[in-house]
């Protein structure tokens, strides 16, 4: 029989609590806590706290909040909407004959089966000690909740669930994190003798000279991934969740970083001419996107060297293969287009050169006309 027990004691609560859970036994033991509210119920600034705990792994009151940006409400704000969507999408395939909702109702219920799969449990086992917790034999529901839990553990859509568009990685040997190992430490295949990741190359330009729309994604295993035939690109855009994750053994190692680093290359710290689109970008979007993404940093010329990055090298270099390849169709897209210096001069120069031809043109035009109509009227007169 395997025990884990764990003493916490969560900052803006008095009372402590201790969880008693085994794997291998249905006994459990639990002091009544803000975990014990309905998944239905608004989630407290120090629920949020609660949670974060548990999920992230870390005391919330030895978070490090990077800038000026001491707003826990807002730093938290874009993960606990993506937390509350996935309750409500999962809990919509997850009701009972009766209408109640079944298996996972309270926060506690998440937190017990994260703790569950952070440990090397296979599924079955994972099943198994659920299946114990919450007086549940029904295969399907237990499979649902461990699909709502890995996916607020990692924000990878693990599991199908028929409303959603991208494909799901389908979680089925092994335990949960030789899983995600597996699926992001594939070697990279695609050549990258010719590819160079200048300062210019970021996620405005990408979109404004190159013409690929950005696809802003709560599914890490999209992040950089082309979509709709090479004309989109996925941005994973949760900087708040990713700043926390760094000693995340669930992740391959300095996987989380490289992806930090990413984010960085597109999106680099004191570019204004980027943060005033990614802003209005925000603003504008339906379900708000993550600022922290912003304010990062930047990458030096050593770090943007494309074969500094491992983990996400091969869709870097088809993303940069089809800005490269795109030629401006736009004035507006050739006026931003200074890759290629000599030609956007000789561009500029020959519009010029043309708008001058043809305004002296007309004022030829117009001088003859004028000409023409003072003979007119001397020979009238």
């Amino acid at each position: 029989m395997r025990f884990m027990i764990l003493w916490k004691q969560p900052p803006f609560f008095f009372v402590p609590f201790i969880e008693l859970v085994s794997t291998t036994s249905s006994f459990f033991v639990f002091v009544m806590s803000s975990l014990d509210s309905s998944l239905k119920d608004h989630i407290s600034l120090a629920l949020r706290l609660e949670v974060v705990d548990h999920l992230w792994g870390q005391q919330p009151s030895q978070f490090v909040f990077p800038g000026e940006n001491q707003d826990l409400e807002a730093y938290f704000d874009m993960y606990f909407k993506y937390y509350a969507q996935q309750c409500d999408l999962i809990g919509h395939e997850s009701y009972d004959d009766s209408g109640e909702r079944s298996l996972v109702q309270t926060h506690r219920d998440i937190m017990v089966i994260a703790q569950l799969l952070q440990q090397p449990l296979t599924r079955a086992e994972v099943r198994k000690g659920i299946s114990d917790y919450l007086k549940s034999e029904d295969k399907d529901q237990l499979e649902s909740s461990i699909n709502l839990v890995a996916r607020l553990l990692l924000m990878i859509r693990v599991g199908d669930v028929p409303q959603e568009c991208s494909r799901p990685l389908k979680w089925e040997e092994g335990n949960l994190g030789e899983f995600v190992h597996e699926c992001f430490s594939t070697s990279p295949t695609r050549r990258n003798d010719r590819i160079k990741l200048e300062k210019s190359f970021n996620a405005l330009n990408v979109q404004r000279i190159g013409g690929i729309k950005i696809l802003w994604t709560d599914n890490l295993a999209d992040h950089l991934k082309m979509m709709e035939d090479d004309t989109a690109v996925s941005v994973f855009h949760y900087a708040s969740f990713l700043e926390h994750q760094s000693h995340n053994s669930m992740y391959p190692p300095h996987f989380i970083d490289e992806t930090l680093r990413t984010i960085t290359l597109l999106f680099p710290r004191y570019d204004l001419a980027t943060e005033k689109w990614y802003k209005k970008a925000a603003a504008d979007s339906a379900c708000g996107l993550d600022l922290r993404l912003i304010g990062i940093g930047n990458l030096n010329a050593e770090e943007r060297q494309i074969n500094s990055f491992k983990y996400w090298r091969d869709r870097l270099v088809i993303l940069k293969e089809v800005y490269d390849d795109t030629r401006p169709k736009t004035l507006s897209q050739f006026w931003h287009d200074r890759r290629n210096g000599p030609a956007w001069y000789t561009f500029w120069v020959a519009l010029l050169v043309l708008v001058l031809t043809i305004f002296s043109i007309i004022l030829t035009l117009v001088q003859c006309v004028e000409g023409a109509l003072q003979v007119y009227l001397a020979l009238k007169s």
